[in-house]
């Protein structure tokens, strides 16, 4: 039986943007105390409880337990980001013949969609749905020219319990022009507890990738994928995340750990297979992923530095938290041998990941 009883939605506010504007807050309640709490605002995956092996609950995502900090500090914590997720180098792209311009927002490149991306937007609500498999769909208008994209795009992303202990985030995206889209879900784990605190060093860390993309200073992709064996981006077997992260290599100096893309694939699977498993030892919890992306981008927690303060009042620090994010490939829009990120009018963009919660 749902813990909580009755509805397995609950439905309150959330608080208020600087702007007064009012955001609400959706709790999908689930078996056993398993429950995810998503924000209007960014389509934020607010908090996600999880139990341990002993059925001990602790949330596990890092963010803020107000809505303005999402917009005065943003890290992006748990939000949908688009329209396209990672770098686009230089903040230029061309289609069709003619070239768009994105607003950097990291150094020189534009990052997750721009400095308004669709982290920073209010979501409509689209459904609600109750029964065994609760699940929220929020919707995302973006005109034509957002952040300068072409065409208007329509985006949802469906939030469900698909299972015990399982959460399924879906995309979808239309477009009247053609376009590019990269959509994903950038929430930072800490499997351990965000209450609890502690780093992920410990954590370990299985990704099913043979190659990986080797990134410049600004983490842009030098070229093709190269092989992760013999590396410390070698993670086809189980690792701790803080295992090699000190070693000299050039790749993890220059991003101060592992900001990088695994290739799980050179295009869109037809069904989410297994990307990535990570265990925490000291819990038990296990959290599989599994995703139709082909790339994850394995990200440390490199540039947490202390100066945002989230939950229960902690700075967050570098590798509080881990992020693996299912989507295509970075700067793909300028790689003509990369996955495409094209989307045109007819089509729809569809990206399907699945969170998979037990114990050891």
């Amino acid at each position: 039986m749902n813990q909580h009883g009755g509805a397995r939605i609950r439905r309150e506010p959330f608080g208020r943007l600087p702007d007064g504007t009012e955001v609400q807050r959706f709790r999908l309640l689930g078996e056993g105390g398993f429950e995810v709490a998503v924000l209007d605002l960014g389509a934020i995956v607010q908090a996600l409880h999880v139990p341990d092996r002993d059925g001990l609950l602790a949330d596990i995502v890092l963010g803020h337990e107000a809505p303005g900090a999402y917009v005065t500090e943003p890290r992006f914590f748990g939000a949908a980001v688009g329209r396209y997720a990672n770098r686009i180098a230089g903040g230029r792209f061309a289609l069709d013949g003619t070239e768009y311009r994105v607003p950097a927002n990291d150094g020189d490149h534009a990052l997750h969609g721009g400095p308004q991306g669709f982290d920073q937007r209010v979501w409509a609500l689209a459904e609600l749905c109750e029964g065994q498999a609760p699940s929220l769909r929020l919707a995302l208008t973006s005109p034509a020219g957002d952040q300068g994209f072409p065409g208007t795009l329509a985006a949802s992303v469906t939030y469900t319990l698909s299972g015990a202990g399982e959460l399924t985030i879906a995309f979808e995206a239309t477009t009247d022009a053609p376009t590019i889209v990269n959509l994903t879900h950038h929430g930072y784990f800490n499997l351990g507890g965000v209450e609890a605190g502690g780093d992920v060093f410990d954590h370990l860390l299985t990704i099913h990738a043979d190659d990986y993309l080797p990134v410049d200073a600004a983490a842009i992709p030098l070229g093709g994928p190269e092989s992760v064996h013999g590396t410390p981006f070698d993670f086809c077997t189980p690792h701790p995340i803080g295992a090699r992260i000190r070693e000299a290599h050039p790749q993890l100096q220059r991003g101060r750990g592992y900001d990088h893309n695994y290739c799980l694939d050179a295009r869109a699977a037809p069904a989410p297979r297994l990307a990535a498993r990570v265990e925490h030892p000291g819990s038990g919890r296990v959290m599989e992923l599994l995703t139709d992306q082909p790339g994850l981008q394995f990200y440390s927690g490199n540039f947490l530095d202390g100066t945002a303060v989230g939950k229960q009042d902690r700075l967050y620090r570098q590798s509080d938290g881990f992020c693996l994010e299912p989507q295509t490939w970075p700067d793909a829009p300028n790689r003509a041998d990369y996955p495409t990120a094209r989307l045109d009018p007819g089509q729809t963009y569809r990206h399907v990941s699945v969170y998979r919660f037990s114990t050891s």
